[in-house]
């Protein structure tokens, strides 16, 4: 159940990755993946954050979870600023936030079987053994759907589908306040996608879980999420609530995301007007000056190329970033 207590609060977070170019004259060479990202997700909520391949959306969620350090910003979990944690001090925090990755192969590890892959968290947490780890394992199985003879095979003998739930599993074991799902139905049947959501929000009701929903799927970002930001390389450009968002976007570019929405009435879909955006998505290495999304925004001014524009609430809980919004 959503509360009005805030559980994650990002401020001004910057992620720049630096990479040497030249053999004689070496040169440094700077990917802002995020820059200057700020949100807040209140307790038994579900943040979705969408946006095109490469705009910076996972590795948000990966420096959240410190998985990547920040270059710059605050990340506030429960008033508690854990950026500038060591190893041992995020320890605690580890326990409270888990992460369900996109690929549900490559996120397991081939050589353990699924018991030994849902256990090693409570191994490095020292949560329980024995006897008591066995059946917890078993319950966290039960839990995802599957059951306890799945428990000494590995993840090959799995389809895409059950091994992420075995995934999900592995984020429970812990017992998390917070889960980061990293589009997490993504690489799966479209048939198992629902399945999986549906789980998700099952899980979510049961054990009070806060979620950051990571995707491009803008249908299922709507269906799960409270609120949602739309993020365009490397910064946010919009945040509303769910419906809100959905039926008045204010910036170009979360317009046109909205309009590439397959409508399943055929009719409706002749009338419906597609909004195709023009050129490519600009290098994080050498992103536009002003607007980032100005090289492909229909509308365009000269102010756009001159400043950056200011991430303002335009109505209650609504904000955006844009100079048509002035």
């Amino acid at each position: 159940m959503e509360s009005n207590e805030i559980l994650i609060e990002v401020k001004n977070l910057k992620k720049y990755f630096t990479k040497n170019k030249g053999i004689v004259k070496k040169k440094i060479e700077i990917t802002k993946a995020v820059d200057d990202v700020s949100f807040y997700i209140k307790k038994g909520e579900t943040f979705g954050l969408v946006g095109e391949s490469g705009c910076g959306k996972s590795t948000t969620g990966r420096t959240i979870l410190k998985l990547y350090d920040p270059t710059e910003g605050e990340m506030l979990y429960n008033g508690q600023d854990i950026s500038k944690l060591n190893k041992e001090q995020m320890m605690p925090y580890r326990k409270k936030m888990q992460m369900i990755f996109q690929d549900p192969y490559a996120s397991l590890n081939a050589r353990m079987t699924v018991s030994d892959i849902i256990g090693e968290p409570m191994d490095i947490h020292h949560l329980a053994s024995g006897k008591e780890r066995q059946e917890r394992i078993y319950s966290l199985l039960d839990t995802v759907g599957l059951n306890r003879d799945h428990a000494a095979r590995y993840p090959h003998e799995f389809s895409g589908g059950q091994r992420q739930r075995i995934g999900i599993a592995r984020s429970l074991a812990v017992d998390p306040e917070f889960i980061i799902c990293d589009e997490p139905i993504s690489a799966l049947d479209v048939s198992i996608q629902a399945q999986v959501v549906n789980m998700l929000e099952d899980l979510q009701e049961e054990r009070g879980l806060t979620y950051l929903f990571i995707a491009h799927d803008l249908s299922m970002v709507k269906h799960i999420s409270d609120r949602v930001g739309v993020m365009y390389l490397g910064s946010l450009v919009e945040t509303a609530p769910s419906k809100e968002l959905y039926s008045n976007p204010l910036h170009p570019y979360t317009e046109a995301l909205l309009s590439s929405i397959p409508i399943p009435d055929p009719d409706m879909a002749k009338s419906s007007k597609r909004i195709v955006l023009k050129g490519d998505v600009p290098s994080p290495v050498n992103p536009p000056s002003g607007c980032k999304f100005r090289t492909r925004c229909r509308y365009a001014m000269d102010i756009c190329s001159e400043e950056v524009p200011v991430f303002k609430e335009v109505d209650k809980g609504h904000f955006a970033a844009c100079h048509l919004l002035n």
